[in-house]
């Protein structure tokens, strides 16, 4: 009897931060460069479930880091963790310190991208180049579309409900892929810590992972921004806002694409992103 073969989703174990965590690390053989990907907030999400599609582009260059953050994946949840900023930055710090990486370049996905603007402006000697792909990190008023991402209730019908605000292109959807996300979505401890982490009223959760104005006009790391026009998850204005703010930034916005830019414009992220990186 043969056992069933392990979810791609599992990667290796390191101990992060005190935290048992699943990472995937793709360790180039002669480049010293190196990329942390923060993956975004969607029930069920996991670094590979996120960044599949851009790692095998990423990976041909430098070393790459995508964790499970804490709260999600395959990620230990202790017990008596605060789910804040604070908690995530600590987190991919330590990440980052149990891969033996000094600095890296980030990119942030959604959630993600405000755990790499807080990397950006507290630690930035960890920090190279810094990629926000559909952002949080700036205030905006909760759309409808993050408000029921986060209010996530688990059923198949729910997670294809919530998936149609994330894609503009309709047929990547089906109920395959929703059950898929659903399962992931109910495995043991996921779904409470989920709620715990965006609890009502969910636009104080989104208040707290901004960041000051004025330390994200600090950053003087080289940024590239990239958003899908369509998105109706986070709104373009929160990445022409982060343009605004960074000197040093330049912005990219994808006609006909939702808040899954890596997915649904998978080639020409990977290839826009690698050129930004390796220059």
């Amino acid at each position: 009897m043969t056992s069933a073969p392990e979810s791609p989703e599992i990667g290796e174990r390191i101990s992060a931060n005190g935290i048992e965590t699943n990472v995937h690390i793709r360790r180039h053989p002669t480049s010293s460069d190196a990329v942390l990907l923060l993956h975004g907030s969607g029930p069920g999400v996991s670094a590979f479930a996120n960044w599949r599609l851009t790692i095998p582009e990423l990976e041909r260059h430098m070393t790459v880091v995508a964790p499970d953050i804490v709260g999600f994946g395959y990620t230990e949840r202790p017990t008596d963790i605060a789910y804040n900023l604070e908690t995530w930055t600590q987190h991919a710090l330590g990440v980052l310190d149990a891969a033996g990486v000094e600095r890296a370049h980030v990119i942030g996905n959604s959630f993600g991208g405000s755990l790499a603007l807080s990397l950006a402006t507290n630690y930035p000697q960890r920090v190279n180049r810094l990629v926000l792909m559909g952002a949080v990190g700036v205030p905006f008023d909760i759309t409808e579309g993050l408000d029921a991402v986060w209010g996530y209730q688990p059923s198949v019908e729910n997670m294809l409900a919530i998936m149609n605000y994330f894609a503009y292109n309709k047929s990547l959807l089906g109920e395959d892929l929703a059950r898929l996300r659903y399962e992931a979505s109910v495995r043991p401890g996921v779904q409470e810590a989920f709620s715990a982490m965006f609890p009502e009223p969910r636009q104080a959760a989104l208040d707290a992972l901004c960041l000051p104005d004025e330390e994200i006009a600090g950053i003087v790391k080289p940024t590239l921004i990239v958003h899908g026009r369509d998105d109706q998850v986070i709104p373009t204005s929160t990445s022409m806002s982060l343009h605004q703010l960074i000197d040093d930034s330049q912005l990219h916005i994808y006609g006909r694409c939702g808040h899954w830019t890596q997915i649904e414009r998978s080639d020409e992220f990977a290839a826009l992103v690698c050129d930004f990186l390796t220059r």
